[in-house]
Parts: C-alpha cells; sequence; structure tokens
C-alpha cells in the first residue's frame, strides 16, 4: 500500500497592524508607559535607541536657534507626535507647525499643519532616511529636513509626491541653510558639527 502525502501549501506568518486608537488603549492599559521610547509608524510599534550626548545637543540648538526668530510665525515643538494616518503617529525631534493660539490643544497635528519636520540623526539614519521619510512623503509633509551626523551636513527634502521627494538639497558646514517658509531664518550648518579635533602625532622613540 502506497501513502501519499499531500502537501498543503502554507501562507507567510501575518503581521498584525496597529491603530493609533489601539497604541493609545495599550497605554492606558499600562502595556506601554511614559518610560517606553516607542513611536508607531505604518501599524509597527518601533522600538527607538536612548537619545545620546550629541543628539540632545543638536536638537537643543535647533529649539534655541529657532524660537526667537520663529515667535508668534510659528510653533516650534519638539518629540512631539504628529498624526500622519490611522496607523502613523511617529514623533520627529523637532517640527515648525503652523501658528495656533490654542497650541493644538484639542488634537496632535497632521501632516498639513507642519511646515517644517526635522529628524537628528546618530544611530537612526537609515530608519530617517528610508522608512520614516517615505512615511512623511505619502502623508504630504512638505519639507523634512535630516540632521546627519556621519554626513556632516544637513539633507532638505521638499516636493513630495508618490511615496517619496522629488527634490533634495545638501548643505554642508559651510553652508547655510533656510526652511522654504521662512527663507528669512537662516541656519549656519557649521555649528552643528564642530570642527573634528587634529590627530596627535605619535611620539617619536
Amino acid at each position: 500500500m502506497t501513502t501519499t502525502i499531500v502537501k498543503t501549501p502554507t501562507a507567510p506568518p501575518a503581521r498584525r497592524r496597529f491603530t493609533v486608537a489601539e497604541y493609545y488603549a495599550m497605554a492606558d492599559a499600562g502595556i506601554l508607559t511614559c518610560d517606553d521610547r516607542v513611536e508607531l509608524l505604518d501599524g509597527d510599534i518601533i522600538l527607538m535607541p536612548p537619545i545620546g550626548n550629541w543628539r540632545q545637543s543638536e536638537i537643543d540648538q535647533l529649539d534655541h536657534y529657532l524660537q526667537r526668530p520663529l515667535n508668534e510665525r510659528a510653533i516650534v515643538r519638539v518629540q512631539g507626535p504628529i498624526r500622519l494616518s490611522e496607523e502613523s503617529e511617529p514623533q520627529p525631534d523637532v517640527m515648525l507647525l503652523k501658528w495656533r493660539d490654542d497650541f493644538y490643544r484639542d488634537g496632535h497635528p497632521d501632516s498639513s499643519d507642519v511646515l517644517l519636520l526635522i529628524e537628528v540623526s546618530d544611530t537612526t539614519l537609515d530608519y530617517d532616511r528610508g522608512r520614516k521619510l517615505s512615511a512623511y512623503a505619502r502623508a504630504g509633509v512638505q519639507e523634512v529636513w535630516i540632521v546627519s551626523r556621519e554626513d556632516r551636513r544637513i539633507e532638505a527634502y521638499t516636493n513630495p509626491a508618490e511615496g517619496a521627494y522629488s527634490n533634495v538639497r545638501h548643505a554642508g558646514p559651510t553652508d547655510a541653510i533656510a526652511p522654504q517658509a521662512f527663507p528669512d531664518v537662516t541656519l549656519e550648518v557649521g555649528q552643528f558639527f564642530p570642527k573634528p579635533k587634529p590627530k596627535s602625532k605619535p611620539k617619536s622613540g
């Protein structure tokens, strides 16, 4: 007697995506706490690395240099959430938001409220340039800057279309850069990237 084994096709494991409502429900239930460094992107809960000294310093500098010239012209928000969709609510490092007297008391801003979004990238450069930048483009965020420690430059992405930015410009340590919404607010890129210390010469024996 011959036994025939019929193999049934197997489907790959399904991916469980979360909505923003479920994300907040987990916080209300204590599954996620204020100590958890996470954000929601495309339905996935992303664990973010701790903020190192350099990254925190750059975030503080951006906040400092943008606050004064933009007083009551825009709201400078540091590491606050933005609602991109029902499955995405990341927390960019810095945002310039359209001015509102209530400071968005009744709900988080969405992409139409953002004049400039900035990510300061140390250990998260691939994530910021890839998946996160694509999410911002799909949502229609008009301008995104990535401050790249690795490349010592600010990358400015504009003109979102079909999940990508059609225009990108790079500003290095000898350049200045301004948001397209506020061309009079100029930042010197070099102040974010101090000159590397010269290597000491080995002592001759």
